[in-house]
């Protein structure tokens, strides 16, 4: 028993290598690939870097403690610009999606936080869409496609959610960069801006109401093309389980 305990270990050990050299190899690429098309990427990331190391370093020195915050100066100034080059590689993959069928499902598919994505609640054969979010908001039905088409798809689906959800907000956006639209690179940000006005309990609630609705009826928007850059996309989350 306790040989076969130290070989699961080992065996973990090595799979946990393993995973972090992909990762690695997977920010490495994606670096490549951003300094070739980004000229203000190493600019910004050696500021960022020289910056924020120098101004730890002298407040060391305010202190007397400057040999002791070098080191602590380097690394927050490495920390700055690793979160440097994830912002500009957000900003990157963003502008490349934008406009794309199904690029706001696959940034929704990305978010952070607590939510509960049912993909393609209603769609057109054109590849308009909504799909539809539980979160601590409540219900948040997001729209992509022609504003004109998506417009009576969010009433439609709006009308047939309220019926199961009582009380519960309902939010409606559509993506977009027209007036009353949210882009696509804030739309995180919008979603996060949110009240909070149910608890997860009562988000378990809404799960299993909905989960009736959502296999009465098939997919209903045909798959389109992953958006370009969604391989840096997922890059940045391989960051976030680095750090």
């Amino acid at each position: 028993m306790a040989k076969q305990d130290k070989a699961a270990k080992k065996q973990a050990a090595k799979e946990r290598r393993r995973a972090s050299r992909g990762r690695i190899k997977q920010i490495f690429e994606a670096f490549q690939l951003q300094r070739k098309e980004d000229k203000l990427l190493l600019p910004l990331m050696l500021g960022t870097f020289v910056g924020v190391t120098v101004v730890v370093f002298l407040l060391g020195m305010i202190w007397g403690l400057h040999w002791v915050f070098l080191p602590v100066g380097l690394a927050f100034g490495l920390l700055g610009a690793v979160i440097v080059f994830g912002r500009r590689v957000q900003a990157t993959v963003y502008r490349k999606a934008e406009g794309q069928p199904g690029a706001a499902g696959w940034a929704l598919d990305n978010l952070r936080g607590r939510w509960v994505l049912t993909q393609a609640v209603a769609g057109t054969a054109q590849l308009d869409a909504v799909h539809r979010l539980i979160g601590r908001p409540g219900i948040v039905l997001v729209a992509e496609g022609s504003p004109g088409r998506v417009k009576s798809l969010l009433a439609q689906e709006k009308k047939r959610v309220s019926r199961l959800v009582g009380d519960t907000p309902i939010y409606e956006i559509v993506v977009g960069n027209e007036e009353n639209q949210v882009p696509l690179r804030k739309l995180q940000t919008h979603l996060m801006k949110l009240p909070r006005n149910i608890n997860t309990g009562q988000m378990h609630a809404l799960e299993n109401r909905l989960a009736a609705l959502a296999s009465s009826r098939g997919n209903a928007m045909p798959k389109g093309p992953m958006p370009q850059g969604a391989k840096m996309r997922n890059v940045q989350r391989s960051m976030r389980k680095a750090r």
